[in-house]
Parts: C-alpha cells; structure tokens; sequence
C-alpha cells in the first residue's frame, strides 16, 4: 500500500493535471494497476485501527499505566519510572 502523499499524489496528477494512467505510472515509478486503483477510485482508503488486546487493556491497569508513562514523558529521563517501579506501584494498587 502506498502512503497517503503517493496516493494525494497520484490523484492530484489524474484530476487535475489531467495525465493519462500510463503517465502517471512513468511519473511515479508504480505499476500501472496501482496508478489505475487509486487515480480512478473516488474513496481514500481507510487507516487499520488495532485493537489492543491483554491483561492490561481488558481491565483497568492499561489506562493507569499510560497515565503514568504520560506524566513520566514530561519528566528526565533519570526520573522516569522503570518497569519495576510500576510493577510494585500495581501492587500496592491491588493490594489496597
């Protein structure tokens, strides 16, 4: 799959510059088909979205966890919690 500049790009030629497909495959450096999908379709294509899946996003601790990386990012780097240190912090949250 090309990145959306290629395909902005290759749609950009098409519509408004008015190239044929096989101009826009010379312009380009892609195989016709691909010059010919995108140029002629009418959708952008749709960024995959992933679900994360685990012990940590299921349940609570993933948003506690990303909460705590987040604040940490602002910090230096000496003072960023280790993996360690967050697990004995979810400890002490399960425990109380």
């Amino acid at each position: 799959m090309l990145a959306m500049s290629d395909i902005n790009c290759i749609k950009h030629l098409r519509n408004n510059k008015g190239l044929s497909i096989s101009e826009i495959q010379r312009t380009m450096g892609n195989n016709w088909q691909t010059a010919k999908k995108y140029a002629d379709e009418d959708q952008l294509p749709k960024q995959k979205s992933f679900k994360k899946k685990g012990m940590m996003y299921e349940e609570k601790w993933g948003e506690i966890v990303s909460d705590w990386l987040f604040e940490d990012l602002k910090l230096r780097k000496k003072l960023r919690r280790t993996k360690k240190q967050i697990f004995e912090e979810l400890k002490e949250i399960c425990i109380s």
